[in-house]
């Protein structure tokens, strides 16, 4: 696995980030595990370079809803960073592929004797802040079409291809709404020729247009990231 190909770690200058390197080991993310509880004791700090995270939020007995999401562009486990053991979110893997893995321990020395790594992660997390407070409001004011293609595009950026696998359930889990929802918003972007969907292959045949589609909240995302990183 190459040495920066996870932009985090690619922004730390070249001894911090052999000494971050040193004390990480390379590790595949699977599809479907999940690496972490709500609740539970954060063990290991993660830095994905091809696979992404979904982070879900849940309420009583309600399946859960997707609030963010990691790819390469992030971290997993900036609870750590501010001091807190216990993560408060669940974090599924939703798109097989390689990360680095530290230890909590390890993290919190090389975050103690970093000051550009404990920067960086500063910035990262005022960036996931503004993105978690924009989804709660897009899952309350935007359409399910719109927020289907926003997810679409995100899942795209992290996954570095044009085709990936998704199923209709997975879905409507993760937006919060019906498979039927689901069903109908897919067919739509299907027919406009935006996409195919076979057999749990999802395809982005029309990268312009499904931006065109999305809601405002994916532009606003990628520009509040460019910003700060």
């Amino acid at each position: 696995m190459a040495a920066n190909e996870n932009h985090l770690i690619e922004l730390l200058p070249l001894n911090d980030r052999r000494r971050l390197l040193d004390v990480c080991e390379p590790i595949h993310l699977v599809l479907a595990e999940v690496i972490h509880q709500p609740g539970a004791a954060t063990r290991h700090v993660y830095f994905p370079v091809d696979g992404f995270i979904s982070l879900v939020a849940q309420i009583d007995e309600h399946p859960g809803l997707e609030v963010g999401m990691v790819g390469r562009e992030g971290m997993l486990g900036s609870n750590i960073v501010l001091g807190v053991e216990i993560a408060p979110l669940r974090a599924l893997v939703q798109g097989a592929g390689a990360a680095w893995r530290i230890t909590a321990a390890d993290f919190r020395r090389e975050l103690a004797r970093s000051a550009p790594l404990q920067r960086v992660l500063d910035r990262y997390i005022q960036v996931s802040l503004s993105q978690l407070a924009a989804s709660a409001a897009c899952l309350r004011f935007h359409q399910i079409g719109p927020r289907l293609a926003r997810w679409l595009l995100m899942s795209q950026d992290r996954a570095h291809a044009d085709s990936f696998h998704v199923t209709q359930e997975f879905l409507a889990y993760m937006l919060g709404v019906r498979r039927v929802g689901i069903t109908l918003a897919a067919g739509s972007l299907q027919r406009s020729g935006l996409i195919e969907y076979n057999r749990g292959t999802l395809s982005v045949l029309d990268r312009p247009g499904l931006e065109a589609t999305a809601c405002a909240c994916y532009a606003a995302d990628r520009k509040s990231y460019a910003g700060l990183l």
